[in-house]
């Protein structure tokens, strides 16, 4: 005869979990210094499963076969649209619309909610194409400064760890 486990009783029963969701960020180049690793590590490992974050790193177009500029962001948005199939894109961009870290929770809410992953999607040197930013559920602004690539990384982690900290009423955040 089979061993059969008695049922939990109601008031131990697991607890309700969210949905989960998946948080991508995507960006390109491979090399970065060792304080963005370790950055984006930190960040990354204290997000909740329920908000799963990785990081997608794209193979930039080669600057040297002289294409013009248009054609490079072309070519890169197209790895852009492999990488983030399914999933809403948020493109980020110095001239994008500025977001509170209590808007960037809540939206992140709403597309868990939803049941969908979100793309946080990094330009290249040039920058990103228009057809990138046309799909885009949203164009959003970190700073209003031009940021090196590595740092921008390690903000956009900091700020969805951020957010969903402020989700679940954790110290960390603070006004």
């Amino acid at each position: 005869a089979a061993h059969r486990r008695p049922a939990r009783p109601a008031s131990r029963s697991r607890p309700v979990h969210l949905p989960a969701m998946k948080l991508r960020v995507v960006a390109f180049g491979q090399r970065m210094p060792a304080w963005v690793d370790a950055g984006w590590d930190d960040y990354a490992r204290r997000m909740p499963r329920e908000f799963a974050l990785e990081l997608v790193l794209l193979k930039p177009e080669p600057r040297t076969r002289g294409k013009a500029v248009p054609q490079l962001l072309a070519a890169e948005a197209l790895r852009i649209a492999a990488a983030c199939k399914d999933a809403r894109i948020v493109a980020l961009d110095e001239r994008g619309e500025p977001w509170t870290t209590r808007l960037l929770a809540a939206n992140l809410v709403r597309w868990r909610d939803e049941a969908r992953d979100v793309a946080f999607v990094i330009g290249s040197a040039d920058g990103l194409a228009d057809s990138v930013k046309r799909a885009a559920s949203a164009i959003v602004a970190l700073s209003a400064l031009t940021l090196p690539h590595g740092l921008v990384r390690v903000v956009v982690a900091e700020q969805l760890y951020r957010a969903v900290s402020l989700l679940a009423h954790h110290p960390y955040h603070r006004e």
